[in-house]
């Protein structure tokens, strides 16, 4: 058995070194919100944050995450309410199909946590997740919401 750290909460968990972070998390963790898109690091699906860097899960060993603290899109909010990127995803109307949505969520926290008041061209290069329903300009709206709402409330 071994302890990691998912949402700041300790998970006891048995799993070979070499499985992908992604399927620990989702089916010996129990934390679904997390999906599987390509399995290549490709899409995006699969954003974590591991010690407060944005990576793909697929990509990322079982090995490689322990002593490292893991948030997944169930992690982002708190008690208090939503992260401002998901309150700004509702607002924008962003979700079609929503499978994509927590990858997409997790990496615009990501970038408004790098660069808080990013442009145009930053968030266009930054959020590069794969979107299928194509809500790439209503993402890109609330990722410019969520930076005035991360501001607001700072």
């Amino acid at each position: 058995m071994t302890t990691l750290m998912i949402n700041g909460k300790q998970y006891e968990l048995d799993a070979e070194d070499d499985m992908p972070l992604l399927w620990v998390i989702r089916d010996i963790a129990g934390l679904t919100g997390t999906k599987f898109g390509c399995g290549i690091g490709m899409c995006g699906a699969c954003s974590i944050h591991l010690d407060g860097e944005l990576v793909r899960s697929c990509m990322m060993s079982f090995g490689a995450a322990k002593d490292k603290a893991i948030t997944t899109i169930e992690g982002l909010g708190s008690e208090q309410g939503l992260h401002p990127v998901q309150q700004a995803w509702i607002d924008k109307d962003v979700s079609q199909c929503g499978y994509c949505q927590p990858g997409q969520i997790m990496a615009a926290a990501a970038l408004l946590r790098e660069n808080p008041n990013p442009s145009e061209d930053e968030i266009r290069t930054k959020m590069t997740n794969y979107c299928r329903c194509g809500t790439y300009l209503q993402i890109f709206e609330a990722v410019k919401q969520a930076a005035q709402l991360q501001g607001e409330q700072s």
